[in-house]
């Protein structure tokens, strides 16, 4: 037990990553995932998944795929993903993963840009789905089932991928073409604008990132990571799959999102790799709780919260003892301890990316001793740029740079960075490459960015600055994370471009909008309700009471439709899409503004 890391030059590949781990620790438990057949939990060593993987890359190179061909996955995250990914990179294939409920239009884009010719899908009926594109995947020499179906067959495109790999004692073999250097992933950013751009990663930048990123924070062999963010994500793909390989850590796959709440109860986890929304549903629960109960416990709570504010600011060396922290043992067991039962028992490390995460919800979980540091990075990036340590852990910051990566600030506030986890660029796009990487090799990340004492603070997005008819600038993302540390709100976007002031369309959790309808005296208020709405303002520019007097919100737009993928709102990695969610509430945003009263 303890520390056992497996350097980048020790890697070389991401299959010699997954070979050197075999040698390293063949015993220790590697997977872990629900049998839906037994109802029970199952897992798997390093060994048996050798084993398993070696007659996956057996039966992938009898399809007669050449090194540097892309194969596909469409498939939630699993050990058959692990095993696809593992036995396709030691063929020498570049894999291609798929969101499972991408849109028909942008799986015909992706399979045609990338030219896959094996897709490995979840089951049958989300092949079956696939129907009315089928005639446009042509190049498709197989499609592999990972669940079992009536009428498989032991020939022709379709197979169940039981099947289709044999049940021999092979040996895992790496393509003799494979170097660092080598193509390993063409990942679809899901933007939000435009067509989906595949980012070329190589097995050196990936390998190069893993190790880097555990540079800022430790990983044990006994600890387990819970899976839960999609793999087609490279924030889950490098932290949350090669991590655990590099430092003999286990992975342990959530049934589904829905049930990552039961999931952390029965599987114990010590790491979370995850994005703020989730977060932001614990601590929707706690502050829930407390609404509800008696005004001693919301008592109870603040003070544990400034005695927890004192203890992190002096461990962190910068703020005083003081004879108050001698309490802090009883004091964690009454609420921060409750918090950490809630998730499992056993959190001693949360990793935020993919999006900044409220203020409110970063001070609970540090103030109540719950270790929880934010990073930032792109998929361009494989992906991870920077990350906070847990003894240099500052609010607002997504934490100091990656060892051997070099940044710098545009005039125009942009961040550049240059490092080995840079892409080598856009596939089958050369224009949308030059347009990112400069003649010096430095990437622009299109975010607006700063460095306070080493640093990095990300402060909004260059092309989302909001243009007000005044000639304010707003970037919205620092609005936007101010006010969604109100439980009630899901999911938030300030619009204001050439407009005299700033609206803020939400989409509300209507159990607890009610619930502040009834403290504010207004029990079976609407949502649309006058008074509600005032009361929602005033609490909405109570989060803002930093910002400039332009940046407050005059009106708001409510919903309680929820915003996500299926419906177009967000992308898959749950960034909100503005141009669809101004398109969808058009005529509700023109009637706001077109109203005499402005607030």
């Amino acid at each position: 037990m303890g520390k056992d890391v497996i350097t980048p030059e020790a890697a070389g590949t991401i299959p010699g990553l997954f070979l050197e781990r075999v040698k390293r620790t063949p015993d220790a438990v590697a997977l872990r995932q629900f049998d839906e057949k037994t109802g029970e939990w199952r897992q798997n060593t390093w060994r048996e998944v050798y084993k398993i993987v070696a007659c996956w890359q057996s039966a992938v190179e009898n399809e007669g795929l050449k090194p540097g061909e892309r194969a596909a996955i469409m498939a939630r995250n699993s050990m058959e993903w692990a095993f696809f990914d593992l036995a396709t990179l030691a063929a020498g294939l570049v894999v291609v993963p798929i969101y499972l409920k991408e849109s028909h239009a942008n799986v015909v884009h992706i399979m045609r840009d990338s030219g896959a010719r094996l897709l490995i899908i979840e089951d049958v009926d989300s092949w079956n789905a696939l129907a009315p594109i089928h005639g446009e995947l042509k190049n498709l020499v197989r499609v592999l089932v990972v669940k079992p179906f009536k009428g498989a067959q032991k020939s022709g495109l379709v197979r169940y991928i039981d099947d289709w790999i044999c049940h021999e004692d092979l040996e895992v073999a790496p393509s003799e073409e494979l170097t660092p250097q080598s193509p390993a992933t063409v990942v679809y950013t899901s933007g939000t604008t435009g067509p989906p751009k595949g980012v070329l990663l190589s097995h050196r930048n990936i390998v190069w990132d893993a190790w880097a990123g555990i540079q800022h924070f430790d990983v044990l062999t006994e600890d387990m990571f819970l899976s839960f963010l999609p793999l087609t994500h490279m924030f889950e793909r490098t932290a949350g799959y090669y991590i655990p390989m590099m430092t003999g850590a286990t992975i342990c796959y959530a049934r589904s999102v829905k049930t990552i709440a039961e999931d952390m109860l029965s599987q114990h986890p010590t790491i979370l790799i995850t994005v703020p929304l989730v977060l932001q549903r614990v601590y929707e629960k706690v502050m829930g709780q407390l609404q509800k109960g008696p005004s001693f416990k919301k008592a109870v709570f603040q003070f544990v919260m400034g005695v927890g504010k004192r203890r992190f600011l002096h461990r962190q060396g910068r703020g005083a003892w003081s004879p108050l922290l001698l309490l802090w043992p009883l004091l964690f067991l009454l609420v921060g301890k409750k918090v950490l039962d809630g998730m499992g028992g056993r959190i001693r490390t949360v990793v935020s990316g993919g999006a900044p995460l409220a203020a409110d919800i970063w001070k609970m979980f540090v103030y109540l001793g719950l270790p929880i540091i934010q990073g930032y990075g792109l998929t361009e990036t494989s992906p991870v740029i920077s990350v906070n340590k847990i003894e240099d852990n500052t609010e607002g910051s997504v934490g100091t740079l990656l060892p051997e990566v070099k940044a710098r600030i545009e005039p125009t506030g942009e961040l550049l960075v240059k490092g080995p986890m840079v892409m080598s660029g856009y596939w089958n796009n050369p224009s949308a490459t030059a347009a990112v990487i400069d003649k010096e090799g430095w990437f622009h990340t299109g975010d607006v960015g700063e460095f306070r004492g080493g640093r990095l603070f990300i402060t909004g997005r260059l092309k989302q600055i909001i243009v007000m008819s005044n000639g304010e600038k707003v970037p919205p993302e620092g609005v936007e994370e101010a006010v969604r540390s109100l439980p009630l709100f899901e999911n938030v976007m300030v619009f204001g471009e050439k407009k005299p002031y700033l609206i803020l369309v939400a989409s509300v959790n209507k159990a607890l909008t009610d619930d502040f309808a009834r403290q504010k005296g207004l029990p079976g208020a609407g949502i649309n309700d006058p008074n509600l709405q005032a009361a929602l303002i005033q609490a909405t520019n109570e989060k803002l009471a930093g910002f400039p007097a332009y940046a407050k919100m005059r009106k708001l737009l409510l919903t309680t439709e929820t915003w996500s993928p299926d419906n177009g709102l967000t992308t898959n990695t749950l960034k909100v899409r503005r141009k669809e969610v101004v398109e969808r509430y058009s005529a509700e945003i023109e009637k706001l503004y077109a109203q005499n009263n402005v607030g």
